[in-house]
């Protein structure tokens, strides 16, 4: 009778494992983030994220038909905008020719079939760097929404197909689900950061859009973590991440990703709208690192991360890795 079973049988080749497999990647899976410059022919390398670079909107165009062909179908956009352009209304976020605006669309009229879905948040246009506008010293929650609300509906008019917002402030689902509504855009979906935590690793990507908190002559805020999550809790995640489907959600999203696994499963478990995963730059940049010093195996790592966000419940997994890993797999 020892032992009757014996798992390994399953585990003997490849072949066998492969069939046995409980969970698979492909590039559909993936969606690319993409940072965007102003100018013509700009490509500045991301010093602490190898590899992922600050393009103008001519080299992302050609980057999205590149990673189009590798079976990519979804890209995150953000924007590095001039500091004369930042004050503290945002304003510059829905200005019709301004670069998101331009950039949505370049790529929805080189790559019609690409899913695009541009941030939805004030701290690029902030002079402050926070992801709303100051008001007695903290980010004003209502004032914000209202500008959010603006910023959605233009990026629906240049041909986002989902926007996504990322700035953590209350009721801001449903007054976006409203606004794009009452402008026409009622197929126009929402990815909603819902549960997107108050993060250190977050250091790259504000690097990538120098989006930080900053000091001013006023009183700011020195960090985020008014507005966004407490990275020990557990049950609030939940609970925003259904109060955003209740407001129209029609995605949802885990921001970071490896070291938030047990929240992507409570929020798969608790909502019956697709939920996306955000592996972010912090955890994208410790892996380049490690592997520059020739400590892990990039690919290897890269694979195993990606399989475990997925295997944890992601349906869509924004990632920098898209295009490393959407090669492997054509491969």
């Amino acid at each position: 009778m020892f032992p009757l079973h014996r798992n390994r049988r399953l585990r003997v080749s490849e072949s066998i494992r492969s069939l046995v497999r409980e969970t698979t990647l492909s590039p559909t899976d993936f969606m690319f983030p993409m940072f965007i410059a102003e100018g013509e022919n700009v490509n500045v390398e991301i010093s602490s994220m190898p590899g992922i670079f600050r393009r103008s909107i001519d080299l992302t165009v050609a980057e999205v038909k590149e990673i189009y062909a590798l079976g990519i179908r979804a890209v995150n956009i953000y924007v590095k905008v001039s500091e004369n352009l930042k004050d503290n209304t945002g304003k510059e976020a829905w200005n019709k020719d301004g670069l998101m605006q331009q950039a949505i669309r370049a790529i929805k009229s080189a790559c019609p079939e690409m899913i695009v879905m541009p941030d939805v948040a004030l701290d690029p246009y902030s002079i402050y760097g926070h992801d709303g506008i100051i008001a007695n010293g903290d980010v004003e929650n209502d004032s914000t929404v209202a500008a959010l609300v603006k910023m959605a509906v233009s990026h629906a008019e240049a041909g986002a197909d989902f926007v996504a917002p990322s700035d953590m402030m209350d009721g801001r689902v449903l007054r976006l689900r409203e606004g794009l509504d009452a402008a026409g855009f009622h197929n126009v979906g929402i990815m909603s950061y819902s549960a997107k935590y108050a993060s250190a690793f977050y250091g790259p990507f504000r690097d990538a859009l120098d989006s930080a908190p900053r000091e001013a002559d006023i009183a700011v805020p020195k960090d985020k973590k008014t507005y966004q999550m407490d990275y020990a809790n557990r049950i609030e995640a939940i609970k925003e991440a259904l109060s955003d489907v209740e407001e129209g959600a029609d995605m949802v999203m885990v921001k970071p990703g490896i070291a938030y696994l047990d929240i992507v499963r409570e929020v798969k478990n608790a909502v019956n709208v697709p939920v996306t995963v955000f592996h972010v730059s912090g955890e994208y940049a410790m892996i380049k690192a490690a592997a520059e010093r020739g400590w892990l195996d990039n690919d290897k790592i890269m694979m195993e991360q990606l399989m475990c966000i997925k295997r944890a419940g992601a349906s869509l997994i924004s990632t920098y890795f898209a295009k490393e890993a959407a090669i492997l797999l054509n491969k």
